[in-house]
């Protein structure tokens, strides 16, 4: 797994305000460096190309470019305004990482910056006819670059924010994820161990603030175990949510020696907390986004269960996604003396499942295409998830025993159930679908 500052970096690189400083940066450098290369001009050149006009050239791109950034800025606000109440406030830092939005607005601010640090160039007489001249070309070059940004713009303005646009990016964030959960079970650590008893001499490390771990970097905690001779088993995940005093880790070391203040700091290091999750090392939170979409959709001021469909759809993908990558063997165990704690299934299955049956139970088309994901899930991965999907549609039979309110549509569900033949992977018993 990657380590903290490329991961602190990866989310920097994320933000808007970052590209539009790089892309300010390339537009002033861009204009100044015109004066550097103007002795590379033939002097007969100037009069040839009409450079002369490019003072016109960077007057038009100027007011053009601060027109343009300040409709974009008002349409990227109502584009995140849509996403929070459309589909769901969770999702809207992926629509805040679109990379043809924040591109877009880059080039257009880097546009601006470079015509006008031209302009003050052009009326100080720094250029010289010969500079005028590769100001001329670059501009020209600034142009095409606008123009193509403008109709990649354009094109993206009919999809930005749109609820089944927002719902592909959070898919996406949430495979890729548990793809790599997949590859690293354990972040690059070890398993840790079933029905481990902590030795009377372990040290507990507990939490210094209170938040969510966005990120753990297990490269980190496997140095600080090698260096001060130590085993450290991890209490927490990306995800967790931890108060202040909440058990982090157990630390094992040779005897009963004390943990040092050193360790502890460099084992607190190694996580990351803040104010709310995020989707790279936390997969159970894209199924939970996926999720509270579903049930927004459900809300009697929506009543989409289209989208409720889809959604459903879209984590019976994503779990393929995450059963069908296989671990890493020789990236996985890298890092000794550091115990992780895999993904539990269940738990998974109940980020995703349980919200969608409990708020669409009182719907037909909802608990048939609910359980039919689980039959397809079971077939995909009887080991995997054949027990989980049992579960869960002995569940939904519940819950729609007391919602729906046709006896004909219980027989339908009833029936459904049973010939899909959903059961426990460990003595394939069928699930009870008797209605009372």
């Amino acid at each position: 797994m990657i380590a903290r500052w490329r991961w602190a970096l990866a989310q920097t690189t994320k933000r808007l305000w970052f590209r539009a400083t790089l892309f300010s940066f390339i537009g002033v450098l861009t204009a100044l460096l015109a004066i550097a290369f103007r002795d590379f001009v033939p002097p007969s050149l100037p009069a040839k190309v009409g450079a002369d006009s490019v003072d016109k050239i960077l007057g038009i791109i100027a007011s053009s470019m601060l027109a343009v950034t300040t409709f974009s800025l008002s349409t990227m606000v109502s584009a995140y305004g849509a996403a929070s109440s459309g589909v769901t406030p969770r999702a809207t830092s992926l629509v805040m990482e679109d990379s043809t939005t924040q591109n877009a607005l880059a080039t257009f601010i880097g546009s601006f910056l470079f015509s006008l640090v031209g302009i003050i160039a052009l009326s100080t007489g720094a250029y010289g006819a010969q500079g005028r001249v590769v100001l001329f070309a670059v501009t020209i070059v600034m142009v095409i670059l606008i123009v193509y940004t403008l109709l990649r713009w354009i094109d993206h303005l009919s999809k930005l924010g749109r609820v089944g646009e927002t719902i592909d990016r959070v898919e996406v964030a949430t495979i890729t994820a548990l793809e790599n959960r997949a590859r690293w079970p354990f972040l690059g650590g070890e398993a840790y161990p079933r029905d481990f008893a902590l030795p009377a001499h372990a040290s507990t490390l507990v939490s210094a603030g209170t938040g969510y771990v966005q990120h753990v970097d297990v490269n980190a905690l496997a140095l600080a175990a090698k260096q001060h001779g130590v085993a450290i088993y991890l209490e927490v995940l990306p995800g967790s949510f931890l108060h202040l005093g909440a058990v982090v880790a157990h630390i094992v070391g040779k005897g009963s020696q004390q943990v040092s203040a050193e360790l502890q700091t460099a084992v607190l290091a190694a996580l990351t907390i803040g104010l709310r999750r995020t989707y790279e090392q936390d997969p159970r939170f894209g199924l939970s986004v996926l999720a509270e979409i579903a049930s927004r959709a459900l809300s009697p001021a929506t009543n989409d269960s289209g989208t409720v469909i889809d959604v459903i759809g879209r984590g019976v993908r994503c779990f393929t996604q995450w059963a069908q990558q296989a671990p890493e063997q020789e990236a996985e165990h890298h890092c000794r003396d550091v115990y992780v704690r895999a993904l539990v299934v269940d738990d998974m299955f109940d980020d995703f499942f349980t919200l969608i049956a409990r708020d669409g139970a009182g719907l037909l088309e909802i608990d048939i295409r609910f359980i039919k994901a689980l039959a397809s899930l079971a077939a995909i991965d009887a080991d995997k998830f054949g027990q989980a999907c049992a579960m869960h549609a002995a569940l939904l039979v519940k819950r729609a025993e007391r919602a729906l309110p046709l006896e004909e549509d219980k027989a339908r569900l009833q029936a459904l159930v049973l010939s899909l033949q959903l059961s426990h992977t460990a003595n394939k018993q069928t699930v009870d679908v008797h209605f009372t």
